[in-house]
């Protein structure tokens, strides 16, 4: 099994092999090298000091690619998930929130359980909302 990062990383994935009985599965971690510069990767591994691979090796190509389609893979995920929430939520139910509206929100409170926690004075605040759409928003998630 391979981990992407540290020491750290590492020692919490052997803890939780070992809690599951998973102790004949090889474990390394693979940790980016100062300034996160490429090609000088340190590999962590049960009973081996770190250690690097030459900056030439083919097996430290091979793994760099696959974390790096590793990041691809869960930054396009993590994106389409955040899209599909941006574009379906409970703002949607209230008049005169649109897309422009609704994204002010987001980006000011971050979640929309922040917006609905929020004070109609914080909502007033946020850039991009009028009195009357604060107003609406505080009204909605406040008088249910």
């Amino acid at each position: 099994m391979i981990v992407d990062g540290g020491k750290g990383q590492f020692e919490a994935a052997r803890k939780i092999m070992a809690e599951c009985g998973m102790t004949d599965i090889a474990l390394v971690a693979i940790a980016k090298g100062e300034d996160r510069n490429a090609m000088r990767e340190t590999f962590f591994m049960v009973g081996k000091e770190p250690f690097k691979l030459p900056p030439r090796d083919p097996a430290l190509f091979f793994i760099q690619r696959l974390r790096d389609e590793a990041h691809r893979f869960a930054i396009g995920t993590h994106r389409a998930k955040r899209k599909r929430d941006i574009k379906t939520n409970p703002l949607d139910e209230i008049p005169g929130i649109g897309p422009s509206r609704k994204r002010a929100l987001l980006l000011h409170f971050g979640t929309v359980k922040a917006i609905q926690r929020a004070k109609l004075d914080d909502l007033m605040r946020t850039p991009g909302v009028n009195a009357a759409t604060a107003k609406a928003v505080h009204a909605h998630f406040h008088e249910h």
